[in-house]
């Protein structure tokens, strides 16, 4: 079943690796099959290199298990709610990234300090707010979701595609899978920048709106104009 996006997973998996953006068996990636109404995610605590496509597990978009021998990655919950709640969106990506983690466990959104950032997020990298004790203790990982949503309300998804997870880390999606995986390497270069930009100078303010928007609209959006057609 979903053989293409089994294979696709895998790769987005095994490209967080690449990228060091991952270390022992940290993180995940999923798919989501919007025509089958399913989504393909890593297993649980499996190294990268013993994976195949065929590990990947299939599940429902509330969680429940179609396919696979495996358990499913312990952050599905999270990873259904966002497929839920965003329509437009194919991938979901997690990481613990050093950077994009430190700003997480800092409790701090990333500012947009430069034209970098304004290329791919329209606005700062938000943050969650804490989870209440009874969210952590009940149903973590959906509660995550629901926080991750909650503070995404009124913005658009693809237009920021991450979110940082207080005292946690980075969740990263796109159109595809391989797309989300791109973002997570995005999200930790831009992590990386934001911190050497504060500790350079720790007054260092967001950039004017108007270069914000010059830089994101001419990459997104219907009057775009960067790249070729």
């Amino acid at each position: 079943m979903l053989e293409a996006l089994r294979a696709e997973v895998l790769e987005a998996n095994l490209e967080l690796v690449r990228r060091g953006l991952v270390v022992f068996t940290f993180g995940n990636a999923s798919g989501v099959s919007r025509e089958h109404g399913l989504c393909v995610i890593k297993p649980s605590g499996v190294p990268y290199d013993k994976m195949t496509p065929a590990d990947m597990v299939v599940t429902d978009l509330n969680g429940k298990l179609v396919e696979g021998k495996l358990k499913p990655s312990s952050d599905l919950a999270t990873h259904v709610a966002l497929y839920r709640a965003f329509p437009e969106i194919g991938g979901v990506v997690h990481t613990h990234s050093r950077h994009a983690t430190a700003w997480a466990q800092a409790n701090r959104e990333i500012p947009c300090f430069g034209t970098t950032h304004a290329d791919y997020f329209h606005g700062p990298i938000p943050i969650t707010a804490p989870l209440t004790r009874l969210a952590i203790e009940t149903d973590y990982e959906a509660n995550t979701g629901a926080a991750i949503v909650k503070r995404m309300y009124g913005v658009d998804p693809l237009g920021c595609p991450a979110c940082l997870v207080t005292g946690h880390a980075p969740f990263c999606w796109g159109k595809t899978v391989t797309a989300a995986a791109l973002t997570a390497a995005i999200v930790e270069e831009i992590a990386a920048m934001a911190w050497q930009t504060v500790t350079i100078n720790p007054m260092a303010q967001p950039i004017p709106e108007a270069l914000r928007d010059k830089h994101h609209f001419r990459k997104h959006g219907p009057n775009a104009y960067y790249g070729q057609k």
